[in-house]
């Protein structure tokens, strides 16, 4: 078995789309989901499964959660290994903590046009670098993410993805957990 980290985006956000974490958990273990795990109310499941084809796995998820709750909530899911390695390649990695405090990583669904990306990778925004990687971009937002121009709905709106953001601590407590 595999284990897989699930990220679903928008549940439980501004009073929208929610979904109670104790019967998502349910939901997951009815479609033969094993050792089903979240953390915080944002979505974040922590799950085994024999299947090995992570869009196949989101394809259920995704199908399930609009059958038990009526919202369509669109699901990431990472294995275990790919989280790990997105994380220890944050190319904004500190050990001083004021610093994983401004640390974001925005999991992307697909990939964006070459075209697209060459033209996001010219833009520039005052307290905020960032960097893109396979499947990620790594924001550091030195006035916090809340203050942020460069935010999720910009990048999804910018390079025509579906995109979901944790912060750095989200991801490790995701990684802790499904150890």
């Amino acid at each position: 078995m595999v284990t897989y980290i699930a990220f679903l985006r928008g549940i439980n956000v501004a009073g929208k789309n929610k979904i109670p974490m104790a019967e998502l958990r349910e939901l997951c273990e009815s479609i033969e989901l094993k050792d089903v795990q979240t953390y915080i109310q944002s979505g974040n499941i922590i799950f085994k499964s024999v299947v090995d084809s992570t869009s196949e796995l989101e394809g259920l998820l995704a199908e399930a959660i609009l059958n038990r709750f009526g919202i369509e909530v669109p699901v990431l899911i990472r294995t275990t290994d790919q989280v790990s390695a997105m994380v220890n390649d944050n190319p904004f990695a500190s050990d001083d903590d004021s610093i994983k405090k401004q640390l974001y990583f925005v999991l992307v669904g697909s990939s964006p046009s070459i075209e697209t990306l060459i033209k996001f990778k010219t833009e520039a925004f005052v307290n905020e670098e960032f960097s893109i990687a396979d499947g990620c971009i790594y924001l550091k937002c030195n006035a916090g993410y809340g203050k942020a121009k460069l935010n999720n709905n910009l990048i999804e709106r910018k390079l025509n993805v579906m995109a979901t953001t944790r912060n750095y601590r989200t991801m490790n407590k995701l990684l802790e957990m499904a150890s």
